[in-house]
């Protein structure tokens, strides 16, 4: 495997205190963001119709349908602004310290101006103690940096795991960015169904037996940034299986398989680390699961 032209630039350090409030307010951001692709965008499996994708410069919706037409919405990271683009006109708010509820102001202000009159719904998800978008004035930094930094990594991730997103023939979710929990990651399915949920985003989410690979900032119990796998439903004897490299270790807490995004990127060749943290744990898995991966791997 080569190593894909990615250098020491592609993997920056990103340590969760210092750059924590750009990260909360970010968070935020990118819910009223997704929200947008959530009202237009047609319902699809395991709500895949929500998630933003890594652009040339960020994050980007996609194009999401809209009276006739389309329009797209990009965090550019480079420039620092968030873009709306039709096919006939192109809107520019910055990217600035500013609060979650000014940037919530400010961008349906610009859509309006548009022509474009959505709704969303103002409550937070996946978060402990939401604030309302339109009243959140306490999350308001921005540091362009870590901003940048963060885009970074993600791209640099992006292309580790559609790499290993490429061995598996079965039917697997893009890699993308899920606004929600604030992770990119890749999900593969082995087709059968899997024992009912409660919860609609859980029910829909989980309706199928699954393996996920990601990428997360870190917070909580992870000091830091992490890579991260899991199987759903979690086959027995999972957490008793030896991930690689070494570094990889299961977190029972958790349930999932976690590698520290700086024991990553100090490493010689950090795709070749994410590849094989990635292909073990699926394989641990898959192999306790009992997946037909005779059927499902390419060869």
């Amino acid at each position: 495997m080569t190593e894909m032209n990615l250098t020491d630039r592609d993997w920056p350090a990103l340590p969760l205190a210092e750059w924590e409030p750009t990260y909360r307010t970010l968070h935020m951001w990118s819910q009223i963001v997704g929200k947008i692709r959530l009202e237009l965008a047609p319902l699809e499996n395991h709500f895949w119709n929500v998630a933003l994708y890594l652009s040339a410069r960020g994050l980007t919706t996609t194009r999401m349908p809209y009276r006739g037409g389309t329009f797209e919405i990009q965090f550019d990271f480079v420039d620092h602004c968030l873009e709306v683009r039709t096919a006939d006109a192109e809107r520019v708010m910055a990217l600035a310290p500013k609060s979650v509820a000014a940037f919530y102001r400010e961008l349906f202000s610009l859509l309006r101006g548009l022509g474009i009159d959505v709704q969303i719904n103002p409550k937070p998800q996946e978060v402990p103690n939401p604030i309302l978008f339109d009243q959140d004035e306490t999350h308001a930094s921005y540091d362009a940096e870590y901003a940048n930094r963060l885009w970074r990594i993600l791209r640099s991730t992006d292309v580790v795991l559609k790499q290993f997103r490429a061995r598996f023939i079965g039917k697997a979710s893009p890699v993308h960015f899920f606004w929600g929990s604030f992770d990119l990651c890749c999900t593969r399915f082995n087709g059968r169904r899997a024992p009912a949920r409660k919860g609609r985003i859980t029910s829909e989410s989980y309706s199928h037996e699954c393996s996920s690979v990601g990428w997360w900032p870190g917070g909580g119990d992870l000091a830091g940034p992490a890579f991260y796998a899991y199987f759903a439903p979690e086959p027995a004897g999972y957490g008793q299986q030896a991930g690689r490299p070494a570094g990889a270790k299961y977190q029972s807490k958790l349930r999932e398989f976690i590698l520290m995004y700086d024991d990553v990127r100090s490493a010689k060749s950090p795709a070749a680390e994410i590849l094989e943290f990635a292909q073990s744990t699926y394989e641990a898995g898959a192999d306790l699961a009992g997946w037909d991966r005779a059927a499902l791997e390419r060869r």
